[in-house]
């Protein structure tokens, strides 16, 4: 999650403070597109503290806010009462929260992505019917121990494989001190993928890439992560881009098509992006992020994206949108076949950028943790 505060957001221990303006990462990067997309914010409603969205049924919009309270956009812009409250199971502290919500593919299942009293990660499900929660039918699916109130992660995911992917940050503290990031013994710094209806409490696929080694837990998807801040699939071609936020330099977005079979090693600790962190040795194996920048400007948490995929703007179809917590511009990547072309400020801030939401139309929505929900519309 985030850190740099005002009166409403979020208080936790990610960010430094930064200055100036935001730069990017080096001198090979693409340079800055020419001409950017016309774009602006429209504001639709006001959340408490929104943290997380999803796609709901009947083309609506489920926002979660972030002391534990899910609430229904309509068409008019106004947010029902809450669907689920479970602001007595969890706390603020920290990074701590409600973190994550999806619905699986059919809109048959809920998920929440939460840390419950004790700190503990926690996923549960609810059973759906004709659009409306079934809180008797909720279970808990999977649960993590966190050792400290910051890099939960938390961000939930359907992927066009129908599976559930989960993010986990690395335990928190500062700099990986357990080593969590590298260690596959463990599911913090990871990006897990389960089967939450292949079994009681779930089941784990068969291809995922460490099944049957004995030194690394099946859940996990891919590793090397520091605090994944928001992941998502690409609607048109299933790619997968992640957001982690890093330590003190470097923030960073992760990129991995389709066709991958798992097991990406994406750096962290001994990496932060494509810099050594710590006198750190840059792994054989290690993925690269697609795209990295400095915290040389306003810039302190990256907060990961959509590829935009709606019809409203044309211009900016195949982009990918992405913000930062500290700084709230949104901001655009061109990519052709995992490669960082063009690099556009898209002219709008979303204040604290917390999250981005696809609609079932694949519009796309900016949440800023201080309340304004924002529509990105062709300006």
């Amino acid at each position: 999650m985030k850190v740099r505060t005002r009166s409403s957001a979020i208080v936790g221990t990610l960010c430094l403070v930064a200055s100036l303006a935001l730069t990017t990462a080096s001198a090979d990067e693409p340079a800055a597109s020419k001409q950017a997309p016309k774009v602006t914010l429209t504001k639709v409603t006001t959340a408490k503290n929104p943290i997380a969205g999803t796609a709901g049924p009947g083309g609506t919009v489920w926002i979660a806010e972030r002391a534990g309270t899910v609430r229904v956009l309509d068409s008019q812009g106004g947010l029902s009462n809450p669907v689920v409250d479970i602001t007595k199971e969890t706390t603020t502290d920290g990074e701590r929260g409600l973190l994550g919500i999806a619905f699986d593919k059919k809109f048959a299942h809920f998920y929440i992505s939460f840390t419950n009293l004790q700190g503990t990660s926690t996923i549960d499900e609810f059973a759906v019917r004709k659009g409306k929660i079934q809180p008797q039918t909720r279970r808990t699916v999977l649960t993590q121990t966190q050792p400290y109130s910051n890099h939960n992660g938390g961000d939930i995911k359907f992927g066009p494989d129908g599976y559930l992917y989960i993010a986990f940050g690395d335990g928190g503290s500062g700099g990986d001190p357990h080593g969590y990031g590298q260690n596959l013994d463990t599911l913090l710094g990871k990006l897990l993928r389960i089967d939450p209806r292949g079994a009681k409490p779930y089941a784990i696929p068969k291809d995922n890439p460490f099944v049957g080694d004995p030194k690394a837990k099946d859940e996990i998807w891919s590793y090397g992560l520091r605090n994944p801040w928001k992941f998502s699939f690409d609607a048109g071609s299933g790619d997968l881009l992640l957001g982690d936020v890093g330590q003190s330099a470097w923030e960073e977005i992760d990129w991995s098509p389709a066709s991958s079979d798992g097991g990406e090693n994406y750096g962290w600790s001994r990496m932060e992006g494509t810099h050594p962190f710590r006198g750190g040795t840059e792994p054989a194996n290690h993925v690269r992020p697609v795209y990295e920048y400095d915290r040389t400007g306003l810039g302190c948490s990256v907060t990961g994206g959509y590829v935009y995929r709606g019809k409203a703007i044309p211009d900016l179809k195949g982009q990918y949108l992405y913000s930062d917590y500290c700084d709230g511009t949104v901001r655009a990547l061109k990519m052709e076949n995992g490669k960082v072309t063009g690099v556009s400020d898209l002219g709008v801030n979303g204040g604290e950028v917390v999250s981005f939401i696809e609609g079932g139309n694949r519009e796309l929505y900016v949440l800023d943790i201080g309340g304004s929900v924002y529509r990105i519309d062709r300006a």
